[in-house]
């Protein structure tokens, strides 16, 4: 059994990357209660293997862990037959969800958000994984270009393409959807 000194330890230092956990896990399954999973995963891992961290930022350890654990889920998946469809009513929750507590919007302002957030999540899932990959961990965890090659293993420049490549395809998607609204 580990020590209380280091499951406080692991706790103030991986605790904090829960939430960039999820978000990456989120993106990678497209569904919330695999992320609920995946992430419980990467966390059981993690702590099972902190003796081995080398000190510094938790963050790129954790969602490597955490991209091996979605590897490792996703060909077991696809070693099954069929595929639960995502419950669309976690989506419609999630995407009303005020994180902040701030004053309600109007219902209008709501509807644009609300269909905006699913459009952009929308798009964003729909990238192929390579792309989805990098995407989410720059945009949406803000790591560096460094970390994001340290987690999927590419080179710099590697990630740099899958980048710009991933902000295209979702930018003509985007275009695409507002000229297709136009007609």
């Amino acid at each position: 059994m580990r020590g209380t000194d280091a499951v406080k330890r692991f706790r103030d230092t991986v605790l904090p990357c829960l939430d960039d956990a999820y978000t990456l896990a989120r993106y990678l399954t497209r569904s919330p209660t695999d992320a609920d999973d995946l992430v419980q995963e990467a966390f059981a891992r993690a702590l099972r293997y902190f003796d081995g961290f080398g000190g510094g930022d938790a963050r790129p350890w954790l969602l490597a862990i955490l991209r091996n654990c979605f590897y490792a889920w996703l060909r077991a998946r696809r070693a099954q037959q069929g595929e639960p469809l995502p419950d669309p009513d976690d989506a419609i929750a999630e995407a009303t969800a005020d994180p902040w507590g701030q004053a309600p919007e109007d219902p209008e302002a709501t509807l644009i958000r609300i269909d905006e957030a699913a459009v952009v999540r929308a798009l964003v899932e729909a990238l192929p994984e390579p792309f989805r990959e990098v995407l989410v961990l720059r945009e949406m965890n803000d790591l560096t270009y460094q970390q994001i090659a340290e987690i999927t293993e590419v080179p710099i420049g590697t990630v740099m393409s899958r980048l710009a490549r991933a902000r295209l395809l979702v930018k003509r998607a985007w275009l695409a959807r507002q000229v297709e609204e136009a007609r």
